[in-house]
Parts: structure tokens; C-alpha cells; sequence
């Protein structure tokens, strides 16, 4: 098991992206008000899991259905690459039902908002490039500021304001998309 900060500082960048909790900070700020408190230990340590054992257990989920690690990062690509679009245009692309407030902490906050199906197609798609070390390294400090995002999102939301939050979803934005793109690239030379 070896630690390599160049790739835990890769898998983090992509994975803040693609979870792009700053950019959710609206949604967790309305369902706050909807339901009067999100737990958000609870909805940390259940995306966690849930991304953890994505990792572990997607290869084999892949073998089941006779697909290859790179058909995959293919898939895993055009949806980071959707998700990209969505963070630059400004669109919705992907929707979550508003009327399931119900455990907001676990659903939509933990699953689809945090370790949704971008976020789970891409810590299957890192397993091509990364060591699964640094992956799970990764992951943690997502989680770690997930966390404080969750537990500061109303404070964050009178300090940065709307505008800020547009900022930094487009440059997010933009560093996903060229992620995306390397990754299609990348992985159709493998095929």
C-alpha cells in the first residue's frame, strides 16, 4: 500500500468535483428549511459507505454483467462530462424528487446529492489510473469537507453569496470537463 500525494491530490480535485458539495449548498440550504435539520454526521458516514464499498465491489458488479473496467470508464466519463455541462451551462440535467424530504440526512443529502451515480462511476473510474490507497485517501478528505460544508452550509451561504457559488461551480466546471475528456481519450485508446 503506498501513498502517493500527487495522485490522493488528483483523486481529490476529481472527486470534489464531481460530488461539487459547494455547488449543492442551495439544496442542503432548502431542505434544511423544509425538514428543520439535516444529521450531517449521518449523511457523511452513509456516503462514505456507500462510495467505499462502490469501490470494493463494482469491479465485481462490472464481471457480472461481462463488462470491462475501461467500457466503463468510457460510461464513467460521459456522465462526468454531462456533469460538467450542467455545472458550466447552469442546467439540470440530472433531478431529484424535492416532495422526498422524508431523512433528507440519508435521502436525497447522502444519495444521489453526495455519492450519487456521477460520484460512483467515478471512484470505479479512478480504479484505472489510481491505487486504491489513494483513492480511499481521497474519499476521506472529500467526506472530511463534505462534513464541514454540511455543518456550515448557512454561514457559507451569507458569506459567499449566489454569485460566488456560480463562480466556483463553473470552474469546477471546466476542470471536470477536461477531466472527462482526458478519461474518454484515455481509456478508448485502451479498447
Amino acid at each position: 500500500m503506498q501513498f502517493d500525494f500527487k495522485q490522493i491530490l488528483s483523486v481529490t480535485l476529481i472527486l470534489f468535483s464531481v460530488i461539487d458539495i459547494i455547488g449543492s449548498v442551495p439544496v442542503v440550504i432548502d431542505l434544511r428549511k423544509k425538514t428543520g435539520k439535516i444529521h450531517s454526521e449521518k449523511a457523511t458516514i452513509v456516503a462514505g459507505a456507500l462510495m467505499i464499498l462502490f469501490l470494493f465491489l463494482g469491479q465485481s458488479i462490472l464481471e457480472l454483467f461481462g463488462l470491462n473496467i475501461e467500457s466503463f470508464a468510457i460510461a464513467g466519463g460521459i456522465i462526468m462530462f454531462i456533469i460538467a455541462i450542467e455545472m458550466i451551462l447552469g442546467v439540470k440535467l440530472f433531478k431529484y424528487n424535492p416532495e422526498e424530504v422524508d431523512g433528507a440526512s440519508i435521502v436525497p443529502i447522502a444519495f444521489p446529492l453526495i455519492a450519487g451515480a456521477g460520484t460512483l462511476t467515478t471512484i470505479l473510474t479512478l480504479r484505472v489510473e489510481f491505487a486504491t490507497a489513494n483513492i480511499i485517501a481521497g474519499i476521506i478528505i472529500n467526506l472530511i469537507f463534505v462534513y464541514i460544508v454540511l455543518k456550515t452550509s448557512s454561514w457559507l451561504e451569507r458569506k459567499i453569496g449566489a454569485s460566488g457559488f456560480g463562480i466556483l461551480r463553473r470552474v469546477f466546471g471546466i476542470i471536470l470537463l477536461s477531466i472527462a475528456v482526458k478519461l474518454i481519450l484515455t481509456n478508448i485508446a485502451g479498447l
